[in-house]
């Protein structure tokens, strides 16, 4: 027992990960950062969120839950921001946590991100798709039911948009990390200007009445949720914070950062702080041209508004520029994604082949392929409400565990780990803030949501002490070897 126990903490040296990375090409600079974490938070959740929100849970003070939850990531984007700079290795809070406190804990904080990263990508590509067939809808083309909703919901078999897109991505992806970069911000430019039409164009429809009250007292609604108050507030928190967790998307690219001391910190913060002004505007806007209940399961609440508002020419143009651009927040997600696999096949944790690196192109090839037809499978099959209570659970006890390991990152820098070239603000009180205010978001979940975190949790911890203990153990004594031979 004790054996295990010493096995569960032994903490990795940093320097074998930057020898297994050095394959990866640093090629990513602050601009491609900025774009990749801007692309990535501003996605699906920006065009539907601030709507369902309102009508669900805060009515006009969805503004306020979109601030709140702002402030939770942008104290836990800190420590990241100090992490990345100190150790920039692909896998972000997984490999970090490996050096920080050890092996187990390292699992535990990958596992769980792994799970946004499945989750969100075809979270995304759900969104997507739904927006592409309500554009389409007015030009008298429409899919057949099955072939438009997943199995699980009523007459869908797959939503074969869903598997086209995620397809079309796992392409561009596989081009090279420069090649898209390019199309990323590209795609970026275009979709920040979408938005900023819409918040232009809405604003000279907004009634100010729309606002009042701007907190409605509060209720529970038939599901159980809260509405309204405080309590609505908070449940839309909650919900929307899986908006900001493209941050982590830029932490798991690090590895292929140039000047990861000074990019890391400015893609991280840079990116969150564009991202929550655009996020605030829109919402405030959106409850100000329309009373919030006209939102109620509306998919497309910004195109919507835009047409009742008599701007029918706008609104096409905006989900047109939305529907594209929602392709940079897939790019993200499935190279942040493949990174962290092909970081636990590196570490013999998940089946070797993950982690080899393609001699010609340098890329995880086998770990993005993988990351494909996992996403494929579960946005093909899962409604795209189902997905969305998923996706926060894991990111924020990966929060958690980044938060607190500033307090042991702090004792090793400019030791055995690098001095980084941003460090966290107000050290020892911001990163202890930064994991309270995770887990009251986290709390702050729905039931089922936790239910599907234990049971994905349960999973993990299977796959750990049958699988990924003793093949890691094995594949540090090959490469003892290998090393001793060489």
């Amino acid at each position: 027992m004790a054996n295990l126990f010493k096995r569960m903490n032994r903490k990795e040296d940093p320097s074998v990960y930057e020898q297994k990375d050095s394959n990866l090409v640093r090629s990513l600079t602050t601009k491609d950062f900025l774009a990749l974490g801007v692309g990535t938070i501003v996605s699906t959740a920006i065009f539907t969120l601030p709507g369902i929100v309102a009508a669900n849970n805060a009515g006009p003070a969805v503004t306020i839950s979109f601030l709140l939850a702002a402030i939770v990531a942008g104290l836990v984007a800190l420590s990241y921001a100090e992490m990345a700079s100190a150790m920039p290795f692909a896998g972000s809070a997984y490999s970090w946590i490996n050096v920080v406190f050890g092996e187990f804990w390292g699992w535990v904080a990958g596992w769980a991100l792994l799970a946004e990263y499945f989750i969100a990508v075809s979270f995304v590509a759900a969104g997507l798709s739904a927006n592409f067939r309500g554009l389409i809808a007015p030009l008298g083309i429409n899919f057949p039911t099955y072939l438009a909703n997943p199995v699980s919901a009523k007459g869908g078999l797959v939503d074969i948009c869903t598997v086209f897109v995620i397809l079309i991505v796992m392409f561009l992806i596989t081009r090279g990390d420069k090649q898209t970069s390019r199309v990323e911000n590209v795609l970026v430019i275009l979709k920040v200007a979408a938005v900023l039409v819409f918040i232009v164009v809405g604003a000279t429809a907004i009634h100010f009445a729309n606002y009042v009250p701007f907190i409605p007292a509060h209720h529970v609604n038939a599901d159980g949720t809260n509405f309204g108050g405080f309590s609505g507030i908070y449940a839309g928190v909650s919900v929307i914070f899986l908006s900001y967790i493209g941050f982590d998307s830029i932490a798991a690219n690090s590895a292929e950062a140039k000047n990861p001391q000074k990019t890391m910190p400015r893609g991280i913060i840079g990116s969150l702080v564009i991202a929550v002004t655009l996020f605030v505007a829109v919402s405030l806007v959106l409850v100000g041209m329309f009373k919030y209940t006209n939102y109620a399961n509306n998919a497309e609440p910004v195109g919507w508004a835009l047409r009742q508002a008599g701007h029918p020419i706008v609104a096409s143009v905006v989900q047109i520029i939305a529907v594209v651009g929602m392709f940079t927040a897939l790019i993200g997600m499935m190279m942040a994604g493949s990174r962290l696999l092909y970081s636990f096949g590196r570490d013999g944790m998940l089946p070797k082949f993950l982690g080899k690196i393609s001699k010609k192109d340098h890329l995880p090839l086998n770990a993005i392929i993988t990351m494909t037809v996992i996403s494929v499978v579960i946005g093909a099959f899962l409604t795209f409400t189902f997905l969305s209570q998923l996706i926060s659970a894991g990111t924020l006890i990966a929060f958690m565990f980044v938060s607190i390991g500033i307090y042991p990152l702090r004792k090793r820098e400019g030791k055995d780990i690098n001095m980084p070239g941003f460090k966290e603000p107000f050290f020892p009180i911001m990163p202890a803030l930064g994991f309270l205010a995770s887990l009251a978001v986290f709390w702050g979940l729905d039931n089922d949501a936790k239910i599907y975190a234990l049971v994905w949790f349960i999973i993990g911890m299977i796959i750990y002490f049958v699988y990924g203990m003793n093949h890691k153990s094995r594949n540090q004594q090959a490469e003892v070897k290998s090393n001793d031979n060489e």
